[in-house]
């Protein structure tokens, strides 16, 4: 097994816990009001300002350190209650140090205690196929060849609906799930592996190696898309009913590696050491903003 694709790490305590470094200007915390029929979340970055929609702790944690979310071990309301943020950054900083500045607002309102521990997990590794990869490589951006800066504009956005999901990353790049088929496009291979870890029973870690990013579609029946979407909403702690576990039952459970491997890849069970965040103790609501 490749372990270059996985960062190894002793069990220890966070230093950068108790470093202080760079913290928004001003911040603020709100619980998200809910939008009926349908989950809206997302980022926007316009010059100094930062706003962060409906998202749950965990996956503010999952942003701040950058780590996915079976790597976060919390308490269950931390995914549950969702919140908005609005922060403003410094004068002078540099947008790179938005995750350091995530990290000490988070700990700081949240009055956060963790530490980090490695776990040994059983995981898919995303690899290349004995035929060789079937996927089409994103053609190349214009605007990046011709050496022009883009935008400082960043917007990345998640809407949740009876029609699907679509997960916009701005720059062309966006993940669907609708319609039987799960459509993406200029995505990198780690951002494939996360989107196809929703589906399946354990983690799945990008061993492939590829620098590119890539567009694809892969189609199911009716019957299988059903199945892989109710799985994936009892894998985040959802409770479904037992005719929709019935639904499940009745279907494939290769569904998605035949899809899978339709695209030149391969999901091969391994097991690997994965560093985690052990959440110990945090505030249910923040503290006054």
């Amino acid at each position: 097994m490749s372990m270059k694709a996985i960062r190894t790490v002793a069990i220890v305590f966070l230093p950068s816990f108790l470093i202080f470094g760079q913290e928004f200007e001003v911040a603020s915390i709100r619980p998200a009001p809910s939008v009926q029929g349908q989950a809206i979340g997302g980022l926007h970055i316009d010059g100094a300002m930062v706003r962060y929609s409906a998202l749950s702790l965990k996956l503010y944690l999952g942003i701040a350190y950058d780590l996915k979310n079976y790597q976060i071990s919390a308490p269950d309301w931390m995914a549950s209650d969702r919140w908005d943020i609005t922060a403003k950054l410094p004068d002078g900083s540099d947008p790179k140090q938005i995750p350091e500045m995530l990290q000490a607002l988070l700990r700081n309102r949240f009055q956060l205690k963790m530490h980090r521990e490695t776990k040994e997990f059983p995981v898919y590794g995303l690899i290349i196929g004995k035929g060789g990869l079937k996927l089409k490589e994103s053609l190349a951006d214009p605007v990046a060849e011709a050496g022009e800066t883009p935008t400082q504009s960043v917007n990345v956005a998640a809407i949740g609906g009876g029609a699907g999901t679509i997960v916009t990353y701005g720059n062309g790049s966006y993940l669907t799930l609708g319609d039987n088929k799960f459509e993406g496009k200029k995505l990198p291979m780690s951002t494939i592996a996360a989107a196809l870890a929703r589906f399946a029973d354990r983690p799945v870690v990008d061993m492939t190696d590829l620098k590119g990013t890539y567009d694809f579609t892969m189609e199911f029946s009716p019957e299988d898309f059903r199945a892989m979407m109710i799985r994936a909403t009892v894998a985040q702690g959802s409770v479904v009913s037992p005719e929709a576990l019935k639904l499940v039952d009745a279907s494939s459970g290769d569904t998605l590696f035949n899809a899978v491997e339709k695209l030149g890849l391969k999901l091969e069970p391994q097991k690997a050491p994965i560093e985690t965040l052990v959440i110990d103790q945090a505030l249910k609501i923040p503290t006054e903003n």
